[in-house]
């Protein structure tokens, strides 16, 4: 269940646990959409172990048809980590893949390069970060607890990327700007809005995908700053404004969205969306202004309370009862 899902999720988190595997058919139907983008490039997988990872079997076996220059996969060693390897590697190793050398188009074992890392493969040691600047794009599952300094790092050097993370990561103070600067934007995502990943841990998987050794995590999504067709589908708005449809918010100078597809066509004024707006989001249709955690006014809400309600977001009125609402985007539309 997603539910559980989340629990399983959040222990991770608190523990320090990190592997979760990526399946084959949700990397090939997520790459589809980038192509074009991989004509004679070197791409990096980190954070996988490659005799498990999916993504160094994917682009292994696509290697040819991409076009690929050269393929790279990094893999830690064992020891009490949060790691997407499977913690039993003596050793620390890098793979490299080249291509086809016999024919066969299939990637050999004695086809693939195996070397050894001085240390432990971290993908912030010193070794790792001159893999990371021989690569043009980056693709990879990394490790949520580590998600803010893993993409700090692609910014630092530079790097294309597509990666999975938690819906969540949006909101992120490191993250954000990304987004309001056009920096980074969601891939297509999973099916439903949920992924399957192949893990150790408790089997929570009950839907139609179950498998056995997978847990179904909702609200996970692709991350990239590569340019896809998805950005630019203007979304099709139809419904007009009106002040008893779309209140305004107690402590901030905009309108209450609470479903994207309600975005009105006749407004030009700020809005407040949910957090999913930015599956649909066009830069060309489109500004974001920021997030209800910066911009909400706190000072009203207090005084009429008489208390401290949790965390800034917005509030509207109904019924003369406030109303605390979840985390909003601010947006406006583009003329």
């Amino acid at each position: 269940m997603a539910k559980n899902g989340n629990k399983q999720l959040g222990r991770a988190r608190r523990a320090k646990e990190d592997e979760f595997y990526t399946r084959l058919e949700d990397i090939e139907r997520e790459l589809a959409h980038y192509k074009a983008h991989f004509k004679g490039k070197t791409v990096l997988c980190n954070c996988d172990d490659p005799r498990v990872s999916n993504f160094f079997h994917y682009f292994s076996y696509q290697f040819e048809r991409l076009g690929l220059k050269r393929l790279i996969t990094t893999c830690y060693k064992s020891q009490e980590r949060d790691l997407f390897s499977q913690n039993d590697s003596e050793r620390a190793i890098w793979l490299e893949y080249t291509g086809d050398k016999n024919g066969n188009r299939v990637p050999d074992p004695e086809e693939i390069g195996i070397r050894f890392l001085k240390g432990d493969g971290d993908f912030r040691s010193e070794e790792c970060v001159e893999l990371l600047k021989q690569a043009d794009i980056v693709v990879t599952n990394p490790p949520f607890s580590l998600f803010r300094e893993y993409v700090a790092q692609l910014v630092k050097y530079d790097k294309k990327f597509i990666i999975i993370g938690n819906q969540n990561a949006i909101k992120y103070k490191e993250i954000f700007p990304l987004f309001m600067e056009n920096k980074i934007w969601l891939g297509y995502g999973f099916k439903r809005n949920c992924a399957h990943f192949i893990t150790k841990y408790e089997d929570n998987a009950t839907d139609a995908d179950h498998r056995e050794g997978m847990i179904r995590v909702p609200s996970v999504t692709w991350f990239t700053n590569l340019e896809i067709p998805k950005i630019h589908d203007e979304m099709i708005l139809w419904k007009e404004y009106s002040p008893a449809e779309y209140p305004k918010y107690v402590n901030f100078d905009a309108i209450e969205v609470s479903q994207t597809s309600d975005i009105p066509k006749d407004y030009d004024g700020l809005m407040g969306v949910p957090i999913t707006f930015m599956y649909k989001y066009n830069p060309d249709q489109f500004e974001i202004v920021g997030k209800s955690l910066e911009l909400a006014d706190m000072k009203p809400i207090r005084e009429r309370l008489g208390r401290n309600d949790g965390g800034p977001t917005f509030y509207i009125e109904r019924d003369g009862k406030l109303l605390r609402l979840y985390d909003r985007i601010v947006i406006r539309r583009r003329k």
